[in-house]
């Protein structure tokens, strides 16, 4: 089992910056990739980025490419989301995720989430 849970989400204005962190533990012998995804009011789940764990290479969706960016620690196994030029659009609860079979952004193959972080950035 492994356990996440998701910090640093908060109020902020049009264009301001928040660092997430999502901090891991438990088996994570068998991680692959993590991913933060999204939920917004009235959408889908969405995934915001990926990570492979032991080489960094990263994904993005495209409407948070070249302002948002996903890192992680692996001696502290601590994931990172950070995110600037935020906008109204990006509000909403931040999960953070763990997948033992893939690196992408695929939500069906991740099976272990946090709790979530609230992030609303008003205009």
């Amino acid at each position: 089992q492994v356990d996440l849970v998701e910090s640093g989400g908060g109020l902020v204005q049009d264009g301001d910056s928040l660092r997430l962190s999502c901090t891991t533990s438990g088996r994570t012998m068998s991680r692959l990739g993590m991913a933060w995804f999204r939920q917004t009011p009235g959408n889908e789940r969405e995934c915001v980025g990926s990570i492979h764990w032991l080489t960094g290479s990263t994904t993005y969706v495209d409407s948070v490419k070249g302002r948002f960016t996903i890192s992680r620690h692996t001696v502290s196994k601590t994931l990172y989301l950070q995110m600037n030029s935020l906008k109204p659009e990006d509000t909403g609860v931040y999960f953070c995720a763990e997948s033992r079979l893939t690196f992408y952004c695929n939500s069906d193959e991740y099976d272990a989430w946090g709790q979530g972080t609230q992030v609303t950035v008003s205009s």
